[in-house]
């Protein structure tokens, strides 16, 4: 069978995918729509290129020449050179010091004085991450992951990597669509050919695993305009939206498992899926289930020194940020439950009980006991169906 797919965000616990394509791929079923939320969205990418479920595995295991994982490079540290003087001057720490009248200092110099001082802290070994956790919304750049993006993409084709959705589909003919929030104008974004032709799939997909408090927030380009919403029928392009300067994070903000894009007839579904007619026979949803126990899986690793020590031990602990977390997590939960009833046929739940979302230095062990854990389940989820 050709299914529909839609895979739930889930940071690092996405390595179950694998598993789930695997037992896909040997029973001979093949892929044609794919929805994903954060890391839902980087696997629904690689395969609409035409990655494997072997390859996919290679691709995510990958390792540096220290033989670590390269997902832990995805957590990249901000240094002074990351902040533009833009931003820098256009940040609510510079509008602070404007505000703040030095006597020593000639009026006519006191931006020149305040650039250089933020210059100087920006120097600092810790500031910088206090600067982009405050002015740009996560601890981490980003940046190294859309390096390994583009480099996975090219692997397929060199233009892949500098592609916008709409050429992507073009070259590939793959219905991709992934989801990402608009903290600006509060609502959902569902990133594809037909919403957002312009954006470039390696953006689509940064904005979409741009979990709140960890990666920095991305701000909508003028030259991604418009985002286009279609008409009830699903055919014509019924308005446009201006998002330039918008701020847009991770998909799993507002909807984290969107099965609905995929089993709805309703206008909203059309606005941004087309004409499609909804399939439920077609449809298949990998939802992560963080109570379903691993089998054999080795415990989980207690947090690194690393991660307790300094700056950035103090931030992640801090309460506004773990209650905030807490907040997005039961918001988001409470919507998809509501979708998880009502589609729980056409689900399958592959166990992921004591792996983080944010464990991407996961040791080999633990890695292939969740890739053999969500090969099985999707084989008794297919037996079943």
């Amino acid at each position: 069978m050709q299914f529909d797919i839609v895979f739930e965000g889930g940071g690092a616990k996405g390595m179950v995918f694998v598993g789930a394509l695997k037992a896909l791929e040997s029973r001979g079923h093949t892929i044609n729509r794919l929805v994903g939320t954060s890391a839902g969205a980087i696997t629904a990418t690689l395969l609409s290129v035409g990655y494997s479920a072997d390859e996919l595995a290679q691709a995510l295991a990958e390792k540096d020449s220290n033989g670590e994982p390269v997902f832990a490079r995805f957590m990249d540290v901000p240094t002074a050179d990351d902040f533009s003087r833009q931003m820098r001057d256009e940040s609510a720490t510079m509008q602070l010091f404007r505000k703040i009248d030095i006597p020593v200092i000639p009026n006519r110099w006191e931006d020149a004085a305040d650039r250089k001082i933020i210059s100087l802290l920006l120097n600092l070994k810790a500031y910088p991450v206090i600067f982009s956790f405050v002015e740009r919304g996560g601890l981490y750049v980003g940046n190294a992951f859309v390096e390994w993006l583009q480099k996975k993409l090219s692997a397929k084709d060199d233009g892949y990597a500098g592609m916008t959705l709409l050429q992507l589909h073009d070259a590939t003919g793959r219905d991709l669509s992934v989801v990402a929030s608009d903290t600006t104008g509060r609502n959902l974004l569902v990133l594809n050919h037909r919403t957002a032709p312009n954006v470039p799939v390696v953006w689509a997909v940064r904005m979409s695993m741009s979990i709140p408090f960890a990666w920095q927030e991305v701000i909508w380009q003028d030259a991604w305009n418009p985002y286009q919403l279609l008409d009830a029928s699903g055919l014509a392009v019924d308005s446009e939206l201006d998002l330039t300067d918008h701020t847009v994070v991770d998909g799993g903000v507002l909807s984290n498992f969107p099965i609905n894009l995929l089993t709805s007839d309703e206008p909203s579904a059309r606005a941004v899926m087309g004409d499609t007619p909804p399939d439920r026979t077609k449809v298949l949803g990998m939802l992560i289930d963080e109570t379903l126990g691993v089998p054999g899986a080795p415990p989980p690793p207690n947090d690194s020194a690393d991660d307790r020590a300094g700056v950035m031990g103090d931030i992640k602990k801090l309460r506004l940020v773990q209650r905030v977390t807490r907040l997005v997590e039961t918001m988001r939960g409470a919507h998809d439950n509501q979708l998880i009833t009502a589609n729980k046929d056409l689900i399958c739940r592959l166990p992921a009980q004591t792996y983080g979302t944010m464990e991407f230095d996961m040791s080999d062990q633990r890695r292939d006991k969740l890739v053999a854990a969500g090969k099985r389940a999707m084989e008794q989820h297919l037996a079943g169906r």
